[in-house]
């Protein structure tokens, strides 16, 4: 993601603000590869902003422009079930994976000039909790009148959206009832994000370029 076109992609587009904090700090610590770099700050963002513990172990070696992925291999929030499905399976990961990946839209917001898409997800957007499948199946959504792609948003205060991607996980009778598992069991979602975003964090990666046969956990309070 650090070349063109990769860095252009729709599904990257704003991230060059992320990744300029993020030179920052590999300008400071020069000998971290930013493969590690990168996937370190997502371990120690989710744990600071209350979310579980990730396992986590360096090794990656960063490549090089001509191994850019094409275009279209990532989530398109405009899609719907299978579109999910073609994404992440080709990945190795399975419904229940994938709707635990998901959850992760308990952070952050979607922003107009980036990817067209408007609005938080959530009504705490910095703190990482099984909120985000709470309000999926308690809340009313609605198609937002806007001049805008599709997106939906709650009914009752109209502050918050949900993109086709995330509705179709309620939508779809394997996914939803994952989506009932976690949103009545936060506990249970942060173990299962725990082990798939670690997975997520190393795939691609040869095992023997790792320095260390097991992942490591980062301290902190509980």
């Amino acid at each position: 993601m650090r070349f063109e076109p990769e860095a252009l992609h729709g599904a990257n587009a704003g991230l060059h603000i992320a990744r300029g904090i993020m030179e920052g700090i590999k300008q400071e610590f020069p000998w971290i590869s930013y493969g590690d770099l990168w996937t370190l700050g997502g371990v120690c963002a989710i744990q600071e902003m209350g979310g579980p513990k990730i396992p986590w172990r360096p090794g990656r070696i960063d490549g090089f422009t001509h191994q850019a992925t094409p275009d279209g291999r990532l989530p398109d929030g405009a899609q719907g079930a299978q579109h999910l499905r073609n994404i992440f399976y080709r990945m190795g990961f399975n419904d229940q994976e994938i709707v635990a990946l998901s959850g992760a839209h308990a952070l952050g917001r979607c922003h107009r000039d980036r990817s067209g898409f408007e609005g938080p997800w959530t009504f705490s957007p910095v703190t990482v909790s099984n909120e985000y499948y709470r309000l999926l199946l308690d809340e009313k959504w609605i198609w937002r009148k806007w001049d805008g792609p599709k997106q939906l948003q709650d009914k009752s205060t109209k502050s918050l959206m949900m993109l086709p991607s995330d509705y179709a996980l309620v939508q779809d009778k394997s996914f939803k009832k994952y989506v009932n598992t976690y949103a009545k069991d936060q506990d249970k979602w942060f173990e299962d994000f725990s082990k798939v975003i670690s997975t997520l964090f190393e795939l691609g990666v040869p095992r023997a370029q790792f320095v260390a046969s097991d992942p490591w956990v980062m301290g902190g309070e509980e």
